[in-house]
């Protein structure tokens, strides 16, 4: 993924308001490496259940999407359909992004279920378990990132197209 700027990530958010957009929490991106990452993902620290993604669409430009957590958990240990990691050491949870335009406007929205604290790149990175031997552990791994490219940027261009 490339650098971004904070002015960067306000820009690039396509379902938020002006007023969302000022008010987003940046993290600190000194201390983001954007070269282990597929997609940048954080929590808002102002506004409980906000959550952002910024996710690099096919074309390169980045999408930003503006998340809202369900407050209710699924029950059971569930699986992120982006990473789709069976081993995660993480929650999983619900985001909702409003849709871009006019269909945003009229309360349209879609979901999906995704690391809570948007451990994906991480967690495609970990070598997978090793099913018999001979396996390719380096194909399974580039297997996995390109899938985690693919899903979160089909979401993303979801959101964008409203």
């Amino acid at each position: 993924m490339h650098t971004l700027s904070s002015s960067d990530l306000r820009a690039s958010f396509v379902n938020a308001s002006r007023k969302e957009r000022s008010d987003a929490s940046i993290p600190d991106l000194d201390a983001v490496d954007f070269d282990a990452l597929d997609y940048l993902g954080w929590r808002d620290t102002k506004f409980d259940g906000r959550a952002y993604a910024v996710i690099p669409a096919p074309d390169g430009e980045p999408i930003g999407i503006l998340l809202r957590q369900a407050d209710a958990t699924p029950r059971t240990r569930t699986q992120c359909s982006w990473c789709r990691d069976v081993r995660l050491p993480n929650d999983v949870v619900f985001y909702a992004a409003r849709l871009a335009g006019p269909a945003g406007k009229r309360g349209s929205t879609v979901g999906t279920l995704v690391c809570r604290d948007f451990q994906c790149s991480a967690n495609v990175r970990r070598d997978p378990p090793r099913p018999f031997p001979g396996y390719d552990m380096d194909a399974a791994r580039e297997e996995r990132i390109a899938a985690l490219r693919a899903t979160s940027a089909s979401f993303a261009d979801r959101v964008r197209r409203g």
